[in-house]
């Protein structure tokens, strides 16, 4: 079902070395590869904790792919994304960001 007429699915594997950084390649895996075999094919992780998807989506890495496949090898977060926000908001101060940044001369705080 999922691949081509020559027993092959063609698939396509992205994940960021690091940050702003993303690369993918695309794979030809023999009908029946697995979203590890995919991983192991471009140097990916060969353990099966590494948290993966298809586009955006969680999977198993025993999960059989199927042609048009878009794998995602995350990896993992070096900081909180919530206490980063907080750090960054409480070093500008409530007046220098979001609504506050542009505000008219003589206006109310938050309009």
């Amino acid at each position: 079902m999922g691949s081509d007429g020559a027993g092959r699915v063609a698939v396509t594997v992205a994940w960021s070395p690091a940050p702003r950084e993303v690369r993918e390649v695309a794979l030809e895996l023999p009908a029946g590869a697995t979203v590890r075999d995919a991983l192991r094919a471009c140097g990916g992780p060969v353990e099966d904790g590494a948290p993966c998807g298809i586009w955006g989506k969680p999977v198993e890495p025993g999960r059989i792919l199927q042609t048009g496949d878009r794998i995602e090898w995350y990896r993992p977060l070096r900081v909180d994304p919530k206490k980063a926000r907080r750090e960054r908001f409480a070093r500008q101060g409530a007046r220098a960001t979001g609504l506050f940044a542009a505000r008219r001369p003589g206006a109310k705080a938050g309009y």
